[in-house]
């Protein structure tokens, strides 16, 4: 299998490429990057893989998947040209500004037979895992409310833009593993936080959203917030879950290590990280799962050979999309959403 990627910005140099170059039986042939000093940067990760200023280039030099990791604004463009030239795709996430490009580009990919996917790494996050695994088990018993946030101090983040705002970066993730975990969403109700009058994009979020299967999740992210909520608080009939602190995978990545420096330390999280289990006074340490984000290009590999389904659907990336939009309504609006038909995909706990 032959991979290319397009863009070498944070998140092609730290979330891609290292995955990418130690994939089994993959060659990892080049990045589209006509910036001077990502081409320095990739002369020095990787010597031996080319740099190529546009993607028609590397789709000559002969490739089975273009990842593109390029900024929000101009990615759908990308994905779109790809797709045309029949390429199968990874788009990062977010998948796009709104639902309405999301869903060109699927509509895109389906007319053309090619495989488009969406890089959800977080999928593969050591507490998510964790979590199916506790639900899976049925030790919760019924869920009622599932709370999911992601909050950190980082006031250099505050109005960014290069992810459509925190509601649209860190929300499309949130979003995903709450339609993963409960399936399809019938109401959305939500409200963003702007440090500055004149703010374009959001620096903080909080949504509620109703599934149709009953439970209410209540997912937030801030990049201002001094003290942090729990990862995930999920609450059922028979207890409830809880967890600290985010997936170490984000900081091994950022750190330059990778699952070939790491081996069996990546994504593993040291004993004092693991969540806890509590059910009135009962209370015990639950055994976090190792993190594999190298898990989703595995998938890749597999649906690429024809023997799997992709790592994420594109239309599973528009249900996310979908929700997102209603999210900026509500806010924009000071309403609840109420959507016509239930937007999500199945339950899946396999």
């Amino acid at each position: 299998m032959r991979i290319g990627l397009v863009g070498y910005g944070k998140g092609g140099r730290f979330f891609h490429a290292p995955l990418i170059s130690i994939l089994p039986g993959a060659t990892f042939v080049g990045v589209v990057t006509r910036s001077a000093e990502r081409r320095q940067q990739l002369a020095s990760d990787y010597p031996h893989v080319q740099a190529f200023d546009f993607l028609e280039q590397l789709v000559a030099a002969g490739v089975d998947a273009v990842v593109v990791s390029t900024p929000l604004e101009g990615r759908p463009a990308i994905v779109l040209q790809a797709i045309e030239l029949g390429v199968a795709v990874v788009s990062d996430k977010p998948f796009a500004p709104d639902a309405a490009q999301a869903e060109a580009m699927v509509l895109a990919a389906e007319r053309r037979n090619v495989p488009l996917s969406v890089y959800q790494n977080r999928r593969w996050d050591s507490d998510f895992l964790t979590l199916r695994k506790l639900l899976a088990s049925g030790a919760l018993g019924q869920v009622i409310r599932f709370e999911s946030s992601v909050e950190r101090y980082s006031p250099t983040s505050v109005g960014k833009g290069s992810g459509g705002g925190f509601l649209r970066d860190l929300g499309s993730h949130l979003v995903d593993q709450a339609l993963q975990l409960f399936g399809p969403v019938v109401r959305v109700y939500a409200e963003l936080d702007y440090r500055q009058p004149d703010q374009v994009f959001d620096n903080g979020f909080f949504m509620s959203l109703t599934h149709a299967s009953g439970v209410i999740s209540h997912l937030s992210g801030n990049c201002v917030q001094n003290a942090a909520r729990p990862r995930f608080r999920v609450n059922g009939t028979q207890g409830c879950y809880t967890v600290e602190g985010l997936d170490g995978q984000e900081a091994q990545a950022l750190a330059g290590l990778s699952p070939a420096t790491e081996g069996e330390r990546w994504g593993a999280e040291e004993h004092r990280r693991w969540g806890w289990f509590e059910h009135g006074t009962e209370r015990e340490r639950v055994t976090s799962e190792r993190g594999c984000w190298l898990a989703f290009y595995q998938h890749l590999q597999t649906a690429l050979q024809g023997a799997g389904s992709l790592p994420v659907e594109a239309r599973d990336a528009l249900a996310t999309t979908r929700i997102l939009d209603a999210a900026r309504q509500s806010a924009e609006q000071g309403e609840v959403v109420l959507l016509s038909t239930p937007v999500g995909h199945g339950i899946k706990n396999e």
